[in-house]
């Protein structure tokens, strides 16, 4: 027959454990989501930026590739409806919670 080893030695919790498990149950936490969606937010607003970018190179006559213009354009708009979709989703799970009786 084997020995079984008690579970307590492994589930002591001690200072230098808590800040581990704290630092840990954080990196998956509603921080890190909010810092990601911030993220979204900036790389959003930096796809936007140089779509508009091109359009004036290509409005002033720097530029004459319509493809730039185009890849550019197409990667705002869809930065933009993902980021659109994303604070939908934030907003019905708001209401959820918020019409949650308790």
């Amino acid at each position: 027959m084997a020995y079984v080893t008690p579970l307590n030695n492994y589930y002591q919790t001690t200072p230098e454990r808590a800040s581990e498990l704290n630092k840990t149950s954080n990196d998956n936490g509603f921080g890190a989501i909010f810092n990601q969606a911030l993220s979204n937010i900036n790389e959003t607003n930096t796809l936007k930026n140089q779509a508009e970018d091109e359009e004036v190179k290509f409005a002033m006559g720097l530029s004459d590739n319509t493809h730039d213009l185009l890849i550019a354009q197409s990667k705002a708009n869809i930065a933009l409806q993902y980021t659109v979709a994303v604070r939908d989703r934030f907003l019905t799970a708001y209401n959820t919670i918020m019409n949650m009786q308790i």
